[in-house]
């Protein structure tokens, strides 16, 4: 399983950022409960397709139940170790995505996209039976946990082709001294939205008291 915490490495051209896996509990709950099922299901059709003869019926399920059990298996093991990196060179910013059987990079010229900004978990819309006390189903929770399920990362900046979301899961406190680290390496091609001058001057307060200046 990918490591959780963010590692740096730095080489003599390059500086590469692992992001590691910051899938929560929750959603690592909710992948084991959609296995469950979906095994769940793959079994039934199995025992429907018991004993093998020489229907067409019999021999289908049985094709369906094997399906499910490798998508089932295949989805949950490419969440789990699904891990993402960012590769800075002198000319590029490189987004990297493994899971355990495939890799995809997406490569951008500094000078072609736009500041980087942070947003954190993109604000929504309240559902109707939030802070009722007939809540009984937890439909609130419910949207919240679909809502991580498909939100795509905290950072983004854009391109002439489109935004470019990365980093899901990489919060406030994680995401300033990342940013500090990639401004070390490429200096003024990192460009920053308006929103990390109050963050980062926050973190630069918090270190200067903690250390007792």
């Amino acid at each position: 399983m990918t490591k959780r915490n963010i590692t740096y490495h730095w080489g003599d051209r390059t500086l590469l950022i692992t992001l590691g896996n910051k899938v929560s509990r929750r959603i690592r709950a909710l992948y084991i409960a959609e296995l469950i099922a979906t095994l769940g299901m793959a079994t039934i059709f199995l025992l429907q397709s018991l004993p093998f003869s020489h229907s067409i019926i019999n021999w289908v399920a049985a094709l369906g139940a094997s399906a499910l059990y490798i998508i089932a298996a295949y989805r949950f093991l490419a969440r789990i170790f699904f891990k993402e990196q960012l590769l800075l060179d002198a000319g590029h910013i490189t987004i990297l995505r493994n899971t355990l059987l495939s890799r995809h990079a997406s490569r951008f010229e500094w000078r072609h996209i736009g500041p980087l900004h942070y947003q954190g978990k993109p604000g929504k819309t309240d559902h109707p039976l939030k802070g009722k006390c007939f809540d009984y189903f937890g439909f609130e929770t419910q949207e919240h946990l679909i809502q991580s399920l498909h939100h795509e990362g905290n950072l983004y900046f854009d391109t002439p082709n489109g935004r470019v979301y990365f980093a899901p899961g990489v919060y406030s406190w994680d995401a300033e001294k990342m940013v500090q680290m990639m401004r070390l390496y490429s200096g003024t091609a990192l460009q920053l939205g308006p929103e990390w001058d109050d963050m980062l001057q926050e973190e630069q307060e918090f270190d200067d008291a903690a250390s007792g200046n």
